[in-house]
């Protein structure tokens, strides 16, 4: 759970403070794009790499990899403390999505190795709960630590080199019947072709989920900003706030008795919603509260897609499904400031551009209502392995 940790750290630790970069990098040609992907460029690589991490896991081994990816994890972290080219962070941010593309399928496929049936999707849902739950400490964190400098919060990498040692020795190896079940599950995948158009719609709709999930916690800075709030203390603590309402969404998650397939049209129309109030929002209070109704809604729809995606995916399938769902998600990540900044230029501000995804997203609502009348494609779940 702690490793699933890392790639949020990444994603939104200095979400706070990316202003000040901003000013502080003013004039160097290209800042106003590069300095946003300082924070998701690592998305890029988790893209590109892993739908081929699956097949290196296998081959090195699952909690081998986890310790050393974890590691480096650290190291290019903390390079942006000691870099003053924004092209090297930028470059060093990519090393950082490739630890976390290791560390991620890491962990996803050990949970696969570990448990399985309803055990295996209640700890899906705590993956996303943490990883909730910690994006609300890095939002408070970033910004505390903002107030020293945009530099500072980059030290917060250096737990990686505090959890790759609890790693090694707490995390057993799967079990051997686990391996031989496995192996042979994986020789009679090769002979049948993997389940592409199963999975290419749900990858479709979780790279328009992960736009949705990331919005807030990149552009969250930005809005605070148009509205006069400059205080990294106070960006924090606010963005906190509304990612505490994403593990509110998660809690609920693990209530609900309806199927992920049926209920995704209400939580994209629950995401629009609050997209449409920050778009319109006009003062602190509105946005905050669009902000946190629109967390509820991604606390939901993120374990919703995952699960969904498990439930379409047979053992030996797995890693390979789980890749293209991760590349997926991380790909979404990687081009939401780009689309915003594209409806920025289209609408003129960051306000009705977000209002502008609102309507996206609630058309993909509508779109999905026809979809939950089908019968769900689910294969059985008889993964080996201890429960």
């Amino acid at each position: 759970m702690a490793g699933s940790c890392l790639p949020v750290l990444g994603a939104v630790l200095i979400a706070p403070v990316l202003p000040r970069m901003q000013d502080h990098f003013e004039g160097v040609p290209g800042e106003a794009v590069l300095v946003p992907l300082v924070l998701t460029v690592p998305a890029l690589s988790l893209f590109l790499l892993a739908p081929f991490a699956g097949a290196v896991v296998d081959r090195l081994g699952r909690r081998r990899l986890l310790v050393a990816a974890t590691v480096l994890y650290a190291v290019f972290g903390m390079a942006p403390l000691w870099l003053d080219s924004l092209y090297g962070i930028v470059a060093s941010r990519v090393l950082v999505g490739v630890a976390e593309a290791a560390v991620m399928t890491c962990c996803t496929t050990l949970i696969g190795d570990y448990y399985t049936g309803r055990v295996r999707d209640r700890y899906l849902a705590l993956q996303t709960m943490c990883a909730s739950a910690s994006a609300t400490v890095f939002f408070v964190l970033g910004g505390a630590l903002g107030a020293a400098g945009w530099r500072a919060p980059f030290w917060l990498y250096a737990v990686g080199l505090l959890l790759a040692p609890a790693m090694a020795r707490v995390l057993p190896s799967p079990h051997p019947a686990v391996e031989r079940a496995a192996g042979e599950q994986e020789a009679a995948a090769e002979r049948r072709p993997f389940p592409v158009r199963r999975m290419a719609g749900l990858c479709f709709l979780t790279v328009i989920g992960a736009v949705v999930f990331y919005t807030v916690p990149v552009e969250m800075a930005y809005l605070l900003d148009d509205l006069g709030v400059e205080s990294t203390g106070a960006i924090g603590a606010i963005t906190a706030a509304a990612s505490a309402a994403t593990v509110l969404g998660s809690v609920v998650f693990t209530r609900l008795t309806v199927g992920p397939r049926r209920r995704l049209p209400a939580l994209f129309l629950l995401c629009a919603a609050g997209f449409l109030v920050m778009g319109t929002a006009d003062t602190l209070p509105l946005l905050i509260a669009g902000a946190v109704l629109n967390c509820v809604g991604t606390g939901l729809l993120l374990p919703s897609l995952l699960t969904l995606a498990m439930s379409r995916l047979d053992f030996a399938d797995r890693g390979r499904g789980t890749g293209l769902w991760t590349a997926a998600f991380f790909l979404g990540e990687f081009v939401c400031p780009l689309v915003l900044l594209a409806g920025k230029g289209a609408v003129g501000d960051l306000a009705s551009a977000v209002g502008l995804l609102g309507l996206v997203a609630l058309l993909v609502s509508t779109a999905l209502v026809p979809l939950t009348r089908r019968a769900p494609k689910t294969v059985p779940r008889h993964a080996p392995g201890p429960s």
